[in-house]
């Protein structure tokens, strides 16, 4: 992460609960102080959040602010709790902040992911339109036009997919992802590996048309998310990639609330 966010000369928290990983950074100022992975499963472990925040004792009383973005409710009740209880800080979801002065969400907020609402907010100019493709558990196109969130699409993550045809399907073998040149595989191995490659910058890249077509507008394409750099070649539009982006729009949100 780039350390260039401008921030009040506090310490704030920012964290992303995802459905595989949980992020959460500590920063001050424009300096990113810590970042710490954990793994949602471990979170039944009563002592795993105790022995990962030991070292948050040296901020107690130093926190103004906390932020996460969530998709998981029952892992982020856990952190919530966590922190109330241990370090007595009280968190905020992006979703409970009044996010007007950053951007308009035509359609109902319930129904829309906070991790792409955060993405849509470190990316929204005005007089300006983005496409946000987030490799995730799922992936998901977002559509943003003039600071204004339109919707997205939901398709299945790459990894989910193939560990279900690996799970599912006796004779398909494990296969690790792999880039590959030629569309037609000669194995089985290869023929899997063209189809979550081709496949899926194919799928992508059909989306990314239509929508040109149905909102009549030229977009910024921005990836995101583990896979990120395996598919920006694949594709056919020019892309940006930015795996930070969902800190990124936290960060953002902490300066309005």
């Amino acid at each position: 992460m780039k350390k260039n966010t401008k921030l009040n000369n506090k310490y704030i928290i920012v964290g992303d609960v995802g459905n595989t990983d949980i992020k959460i950074c500590i920063l001050k100022s424009n300096y990113l102080i810590k970042k710490k992975i954990i793994v949602k499963n471990y979170l039944i472990n009563n002592n795993y959040l105790d022995k990962k925040f030991k070292f948050m004792n040296n901020y107690k009383g130093k926190i103004s602010k906390v932020l996460f973005s969530s998709v998981v409710p029952s892992s982020y009740k856990l952190i919530k709790f966590f922190f109330k209880k241990k370090l007595n800080i009280k968190c905020k979801e992006l979703k409970s902040v009044n996010l007007k002065k950053l951007l308009k969400i035509n359609v109902n907020k319930k129904q829309v992911g906070s991790d792409r609402i955060a993405n849509a907010i470190a990316i929204t100019k005005k007089n300006k339109n983005f496409i946000v493709i987030d490799f995730g558990t799922a992936t998901t196109l977002d559509v943003i036009t003039n600071n204004i969130y339109l919707g997205g699409v939901i398709a299945p993550g790459v990894k989910l997919s193939l560990k279900s045809l690996i799970s599912k399907a006796s004779l398909i073998p494990n296969v690790n992802l792999s880039k590959i040149t030629k569309v037609i595989g000669k194995n089985t191995k290869n023929a899997v590996r063209s189809g979550f490659y081709w496949g899926y910058s194919g799928l992508i890249d059909s989306l990314i048309k239509l929508i040109i077509k149905q909102t009549h507008k030229s977009f910024d394409i921005i990836l995101t998310g583990g896979l990120a750099h395996f598919y920006k070649d694949g594709l056919n539009k020019k892309v940006k990639i930015d795996k930070d982006l969902t800190i990124k729009g936290l960060i953002r949100v902490t300066k309005n609330f």
